[in-house]
This record gives C-alpha cells, structure tokens and sequence, in this order.
C-alpha cells in the first residue's frame, strides 16, 4: 500500500505539464517562433540628412578629432551609420577611441541633438545667412531675434514662414550678431560656414597622467621629494 503511494507521489512529479497554446499553436512551438522572431537584430535606424549636414564628408568634418580623413572610406549615408565598429575597425578608423567617439556622435544625431547650426534651414554650399528680426511688443518695446532666411535675401524680403529662428545666437548692441562661427556680412547679418571641429567636443587636459595613474604618479613624487629633502640635509 505504501509502495502504491510512493509510486503514485512519482507518477504526479514527474508528469510532463502541457504549455498554454497560443492562437490555436502548441505551447512549446508558440515560445519557440517568439524566442525567434524577438532575437532577430533590428535594423539601425537612418536619420535623414539636414540642410546644415547633407553628406558624410560634412558630417564628418563638423565632429571633428581628424574623422574628415575617413569621409572616402563611407560610399553613402546609410554606411555611415550602419556599419558596426568591427566594421568600421577593418576599415582603419583607429584608435578605439576614435570609432567610440564616432559612435557616439550617430547616436546624438539620430536622437536630433545636433550641434550649433543644426536648426538651419536654409543652407547653400555650406553657408548660412542670419538677420536680426526686430518686433514690437508694444510702442516703447522692440525684441531682436537671430533668424536664419534664404542666401541673398533682406529682412523685408523674407515672409515670416521662412523665418528661422536658431539657437546659440543673440543680438548685441543693435546691428551685430554674435556666437560660435558667425561672420559680419557687409550689408548687415552674419554668415556662418561650414568648418572642421565646430561639433567636436573637445578632449580634457590630463594632469598628472589623468585619473587612472594621479594617485600612483602623486604618491611616487612624494616619495622622491622628501628622498631630495634628506639628502639635502645630509641624510643618506
């Protein structure tokens, strides 16, 4: 009777449990396309070029730290931000560092953070035109802003719907347009250009080996000085 129990006790341990369907599939088989179909890599995304960044050799250029040398090596947009970084090690953008910072850079502007200029809309062989835009607020109250118009074109001369209004930029005095880039035109405004390293972000100064070895390189100047000190006293 006992040994009955027992073997009844196994028979419900060890019983095979049958797993949900789904829409009709065994349980098992629906799991299994699931595992299939979610460990599938996706696509990387594609962002669309901007007026201020229309092709790899700009985009490059903008970010800087020497990426411009390897504009030939990315036949089109799409390369430029689909190839991996074993991909693009093989194609000899060195060192590490370098493909990391490039990588990292994709990745803002797929997310949109661009870099001054990147709120352009009207851009001609890598120049833009900025002019002051003055509104009343009120008979005694004028507000100046910085808007970016078509090349060539006066302020009377642009309907408000090709206004842009951009970032980075501000009116000082009256006339004059100041922030990174902006060159005085000579019939009023400002002109900002294309130029190499105007998106890099600029690498620290590293003190006394930086932060992995500022301990170690400290502690073994101590050292040497006080060695300099009691020698100097006579102390060997």
């Amino acid at each position: 009777m006992k040994s009955q129990r027992i073997q009844s006790a196994l028979g419900l341990l060890f019983r095979p449990c049958a797993a949900p369907s789904v829409a009709g599939l065994p349980g098992l088989r629906a799991q299994a396309r699931w595992a299939h179909k979610s460990a599938q890599p996706q696509a990387p995304l594609v962002p669309a070029p901007i007026p201020f960044v229309p092709d790899v050799e700009t985009f490059l250029t903008l970010i800087g730290r020497g990426l411009k040398q390897h504009a030939s090596k990315f036949p089109t947009w799409e390369a430029l931000f689909t190839l991996t970084s074993d991909q693009l090690r093989e194609l000899g953008v060195e060192p590490p560092r370098t493909r990391r910072y490039l990588l990292r850079w994709r990745q803002r502007f797929r997310e949109g953070r661009f870099g001054i200029g990147g709120d352009f809309k009207h851009v001609e062989n890598g120049s833009a035109e900025l002019k002051i835009l003055v509104t009343e607020k009120s008979p005694l109250v004028r507000k100046r802003h910085v808007v970016n118009v078509p090349p060539g074109k006066k302020i009377d001369e642009v309907s408000p719907s090709d206004m842009v209004r951009v970032n980075g930029y501000k009116v000082k005095g009256v006339h004059t347009i100041a922030g990174p880039y902006a060159l005085p035109m000579k019939h009023g405004g400002a002109r900002v250009t294309v130029t190499e390293g105007m998106w890099e972000d600029k690498r620290g100064h590293k003190v006394d080996g930086g932060e992995r070895r500022r301990d170690e390189i400290r502690f073994k100047r101590r050292v040497a000085e006080r060695k300099a000190l009691r020698e100097s006293q006579g102390f060997y």
